[in-house]
């Protein structure tokens, strides 16, 4: 894979983080196993590093909201600073940073209400990210779209730079990688995927441990709600080999959904022979100052059938050509009427 940084733009970076005292990571709205790894995994790996001169360095994870629980054993995450619960504290790192660096995100609409702030901020801010066309926000862009995940890209930021992750910081990559592939399932064809993997694994993480926390820890309400989803709300469009989940509110609250309890759903229906497409649409209620319930969409396809374009063009989002995620702010119903208005366009029918 022709992953090439830039020599000037590594070193400029080098040299910005050597100099900084007050290093701030930023990751998207509800954070997710690649947000954590990447930011994580930078977070391990900066902790670890010498300072130049006197003083100390001080590094430190913002998120906009709450993360997964099945995410909270990572090696730093009891460290990280969530806007929601403490915006005063968020205000204040952003306030003093001297660095920022933004990583699986490619426009500040996603981390919400730390946006602005981080544009308005003088601070230098360095973007590693695997989305498509990020925004002009950032003074330098790491970004590759051909990369599995944003957890591979700071890998190999990492080792550009001449130096090794630790144990701690190998495990946060790894699971951003395991989990924005699903567990491998997807965008991982490439042999240096694989090459990395071997790496982190003489790193010393155990891969089969980190399996288990992320994916044998459910709740019997997230398991009860997976059923529920799948025997109940879901529907499939077998003409264009399609499937759709959707879940109300009303329907989370009867199972006291938690963050993260529906991860990994919209992946399920294509274990279904003839199943290709499969969309999922989750409604939010309406926050203060937000007038409709905002519904979060995920889009996942097998093979060479793109979705990206899909979410970018009808539901304000995107993403890689198999694994996308978009939002519309309404009900969900008119999610679901444009969403059945508009696949056609995007999906064949049979013959």
């Amino acid at each position: 894979m022709a992953i090439e940084f830039k020599s000037a733009d590594v070193q400029r970076a080098h040299e910005w983080i050597a100099q900084a005292r007050h290093i701030v990571i930023i990751t998207h709205m509800a954070p997710d196993g690649d947000a954590m790894g990447s930011a994580l995994g930078l977070w391990n790996w900066l902790k670890g590093l010498p300072v130049t001169g006197d003083g100390l360095r001080n590094v430190n994870v913002l998120v906009p909201n709450a993360f997964p629980k099945f995410y909270q054993w990572m090696p730093g995450a009891e460290e990280i600073t969530v806007y929601e619960t403490n915006a005063n504290r968020c205000n204040e790192l952003i306030t003093n940073a001297d660095l920022f660096i933004c990583t699986d995100f490619n426009d500040p609409k996603r981390i919400g209400p730390i946006g602005e702030k981080l544009v308005a901020a003088t601070a230098p801010k360095i973007l590693i990210d695997h989305h498509l066309n990020p925004t002009d926000f950032a003074d330098i862009v790491f970004s590759f779209p051909e990369a599995c995940s944003a957890s591979e890209i700071v890998y190999r930021f990492i080792r550009v730079t001449g130096y090794r992750l630790s144990v701690s910081g190998a495990t946060c990559i790894y699971t951003g990688l395991m989990t924005d592939t699903g567990n491998f399932s997807f965008n991982s064809t490439s042999c240096d995927l694989y090459e990395i993997i071997a790496e982190l694994i003489r790193a010393g993480i155990k891969k089969d441990e980190i399996y288990n926390a992320v994916y044998n820890q459910y709740s019997t309400d997230r398991v009860r709600l997976t059923g529920y989803a799948l025997y109940r709300k879901m529907r499939i469009y077998p003409e264009y080999h399609l499937s759709l989940i959707t879940l109300s509110a009303d329907e989370l609250d009867q199972y006291h959904y938690q963050p993260g309890d529906t991860e990994g759903l919209v992946n399920m229906p294509l274990q279904i022979s003839d199943v290709y497409y499969s969309v999922y649409m989750r409604e939010e209620r309406p926050k203060p100052g937000t007038p409709k319930p905002r519904i979060r969409i995920s889009f996942r396809s097998q093979g060479d059938r793109p979705v990206n374009i899909w979410a970018s063009e009808v539901f304000n989002g995107g993403g890689h050509m198999n694994a996308s995620g978009g939002e519309l702010f309404g009900s969900l119903n008119q999610a679901v009427q444009l969403f059945e208005k508009s696949f056609p366009k995007y999906i064949k029918a049979k013959g």
